[in-house]
């Protein structure tokens, strides 16, 4: 070998491949070759300082402010303990709530559709003036 003080050692145990062009975690500060630099394939025990991903809890989806230095798992379970809103009952929410104002008409919509006449609430079907008999203007509802 012509040059023995070029490159370093990786320092993943199984590794220890001689790397011409080593690279420094940036988390732990140890030497790694290019297949070992990434937090998760030294596992690395100080990636939680660098790690910049926010944590959702897992119940009710809301993001959790993670202070630098602080492991995450221990922050988002102590929301769940204290802070969290889930609520099981909201799990079966309803989504079709705007029932349809045309008499004898039982279909419900996911959104409101709002007649501009009457400003009553009706289904795709019905959404039209002429479809549910609209009351709600004096001028004439042309056919065409």
């Amino acid at each position: 070998m012509e040059l023995p003080w070029l490159g370093e050692h990786c320092s993943e145990r199984s590794c220890k491949q001689l790397d011409f062009l080593p690279l420094k975690c940036d988390a732990c500060g140890e030497v790694f070759c290019k297949d070992h630099i990434r937090y998760d394939d030294h596992k690395c025990s100080s990636a939680y300082k660098k790690n910049v991903q926010v944590p959702v809890c897992p119940l009710c989806n809301t993001p959790i402010p993670v202070q630098k230095g602080e492991i995450p798992d221990i922050v988002v379970g102590a929301h769940i303990d204290k802070d969290c809103k889930y609520n099981p009952a909201q799990q079966k929410q309803k989504i079709f709530t705007n029932k349809c104002l045309k008499p004898g008409c039982k279909r419900k919509e996911m959104m409101k559709l709002v007649c501009e006449q009457c400003s009553g609430n009706f289904c795709i079907k019905h959404r039209h003036p002429l479809d549910h008999d609209c009351k709600g203007s004096s001028q004439p509802i042309s056919k065409a």
